[in-house]
């Protein structure tokens, strides 16, 4: 009984592994995609888009072409096209040499000029002048604004830089060229002036200003007791009323809806 079970294991394990190598991933890629009436175009080979042309060449009027690499030039990563190598710039189908002038590198772009002025230089028309940096100035690695900046504590004036003069309870902003006030104080021209808090208010967050206690609502320069009308509640900023649910506002009141 077990040499007959073992015979007809054998097909058996056969027919398996015939399963198997038909339902292997690159065998069935290449044909599943393709239609009966497709044909697979000179030089490609089959894809997931029926056909595709394989590194180092084109698709051109239904046929693969050779890619031609000029000079001074590699095949890119996907190996359907060509790049300049590092120094070069593409000038139609050929590769040029970037031509770097004096205090200048080579940058990373791939059209012209290929090249940037160094620190403290400036492009002027094809070449790098050095960057003339006014008082109270420092040179900056950027084309706009003259290659320079100013230094903390001065602003832009022109073309120079002009001290920021900080009044007092006032301090220099993070930036360094202009300042704000302290809390409790509030800016008035050239100024910083204290913050008159009226009764029934508090220093707002910025502590530049006031607020209104909950209750209450500002008129002018004071906050006023908040009258709150039948059918109605102080609503969520505690500054306003709102009507009740069937009321709805209208003037100083709630009236049914």
């Amino acid at each position: 009984m077990s040499t007959r079970s073992g015979q007809w294991h054998i097909p058996l394990l056969r027919l398996f592994l015939a399963s198997l190598v038909l339902a292997a991933p690159g065998f069935v890629s290449s044909r599943s995609n393709l239609n009966a009436t497709e044909t697979i175009a000179p030089g490609a080979v089959a894809g997931r888009s029926a056909w595709e042309c394989p590194r180092g060449f084109e698709e051109r009027a239904q046929a693969c072409v050779a890619i031609k690499v000029p000079a001074n030039a590699y095949l890119s990563a996907f190996g359907n096209a060509w790049e300049c190598n590092r120094g070069y710039l593409r000038v139609g189908e050929r590769c040029t040499l970037v031509k770097v002038p004096e205090n200048a590198h080579l940058d990373e772009q791939p059209f012209e000029p290929g090249w940037e002025c160094d620190r403290a230089y400036q492009a002027v028309n094809g070449a790098c002048t050095p960057v003339l940096v006014p008082p109270n100035a420092y040179a900056v690695d950027a084309s706009f604004d003259g290659g320079w900046e100013c230094s903390r504590g001065y602003r832009r004036d022109g073309s120079g830089c002009m001290a920021v003069t900080v009044p007092p309870h006032g301090f220099l902003q993070r930036t360094g060229d202009d300042w704000d006030c302290d809390r409790r104080f509030r800016k008035q021209a050239d100024a910083c002036v204290p913050v008159e808090v009226p009764a029934n208010a508090y220093l707002d967050g910025a502590g530049h200003g006031w607020k209104c206690e909950r209750g209450f609502r500002q008129h002018g320069s004071i906050c006023e007791l908040l009258v709150v009308p039948a059918s109605a509640y102080i609503a969520y900023s505690g500054n306003d009323w709102t009507c009740v649910d069937g009321f709805r506002r209208q003037g100083e009141a709630c009236i049914p809806d």
